[in-house]
């Protein structure tokens, strides 16, 4: 089973969703070392490319195995989102371009952005269409993420996917929930293959992807054409291998269980990929967020466990890593649970005074910030 975006095939329905802080180019070759799929570049702001910010730059690393770059591309002015699209298709060489309409985060929602920007449907469909348009010459794809609405109240998945399908997009990716859920609670599958039924280009299902065959499941019930996972792979890297071998073989003995030295073996080789990308000593900061993750469920005792949360050195993590116990067997019990941040629901969504008022939007772009998180 392949995912078909345009002109470009991806062997393996499976997408990596973009992480800020995680999925720079070290965690997606690691990724890629283990199974066939589209890995996606930390989220970047359509205006901190066009004015050429250095850090926005920076974030446009890939690897050398990176055969086909992808990048998320956030922006929620029509004219900015179509010049970066241009940027990255003639000066990155991307061959695949997403575009953030999910991100939950405040200080993103406050200013329009992300998952508050699809209420806007006339504000949209100018946005997508600006990438469209930019990436065309170059045969490239533009994709879409988005969530069912902004609350209960304000629901807009379902028009997201035509607009989308109007202007050209070649997929849309939807999270099944609202913005003001945040990551709590349980995500709407049913609404993922509400909007399959209701469009004519391939849609990605997203939320609670923790094993392979929650993917298997997510698309049998849905109809999806193929999975996005994020929280699922934080420190099992190994999942895309799982989900590469049951998208191509079925779910038959597909279970990777690795034992914890299998799992030090694994942290190492993270640890060893952000040092190569940023320097040792960055690299090894960069890898303490991952510890918790990786150990989740073992037995490795708390000092080890601060220790390692304050690793500065390789040479600190190889002793460190020696300590833990190779034989232990991996803890069944955290199979299928969720992993990252959770949360409670908000209370309110932050929004731009009067932003409910209006549900077109179009001629009226929101100002863009050069620098934002992301999620999705």
């Amino acid at each position: 089973m392949s995912l078909q975006l345009g002109s470009l095939t991806v062997d393996v329905p499976v997408v990596l969703a973009p992480m800020a802080g995680i999925t720079n180019a070290a965690f997606r070759r690691l990724c890629l070392e283990q199974g066939a799929g589209l890995y996606v570049c930390e989220m970047i702001t359509s205006r901190g490319l066009v004015e050429g910010d250095a850090t926005t730059k920076s974030m446009l690393a890939f690897d050398e195995l990176e055969t086909v770059r992808s990048v998320q591309l956030y922006g929620t002015d029509p004219v900015y989102v179509g010049k970066a699209a241009e940027i990255l298709c003639a000066d990155f060489g991307v061959a695949h371009i997403d575009l953030n309409f999910g991100c939950p985060v405040p200080k993103v929602t406050r200013k329009g952005g992300g998952g508050a920007l699809p209420w806007k449907r006339g504000l949209l469909g100018e946005i997508l269409t600006a990438a469209v348009k930019a990436a065309e010459p170059y045969d490239v794809p533009v994709t879409m993420k988005t969530r069912k609405g902004i609350d209960d109240d304000h629901i807009t998945y379902l028009d997201a996917g035509r607009i989308a399908e109007e202007t050209g997009v070649a997929a849309i990716a939807l999270h099944g929930r609202t913005v003001q859920q945040a990551y709590s609670g349980q995500a709407d599958w049913d609404a993922i293959g509400e909007l399959v039924q209701h469009v004519n280009i391939p849609v990605l299902g997203n939320g609670d992807i923790w094993e392979a065959r929650d993917a298997v499941r997510m698309v049998e019930e849905t109809g999806a054409a193929g999975v996005v996972v994020g929280r699922g792979c934080l420190g099992r890297p190994w999942l895309f291998r799982d989900l590469a071998a049951a998208f191509t073989d079925g779910l038959d003995g597909v279970a990777t269980l690795p034992n914890l030295g299998e799992v030090s073996v694994m942290m190492r080789r993270h640890a060893e990929l952000l040092s190569q990308y940023m320097g040792e000593e960055k690299g090894c900061k960069e890898f303490r967020k991952h510890v918790t993750w990786y150990l989740k469920g073992f037995r490795a005792g708390g000092a080890l466990r601060h220790s390692l949360a304050l690793v500065s050195s390789l040479a600190a993590l190889d002793e460190l890593l020696a300590e833990l116990d190779p034989a232990e067997p991996f803890p069944v019990g955290e199979l299928g649970t969720p992993r990252g941040r959770q949360g409670a629901p908000r209370k309110k969504v932050v929004l731009p005074e009067g932003w409910l008022d209006d549900a077109d939007g179009a001629g009226c772009a929101v100002t863009e910030e050069v620098d934002s998180s992301s999620g999705g």
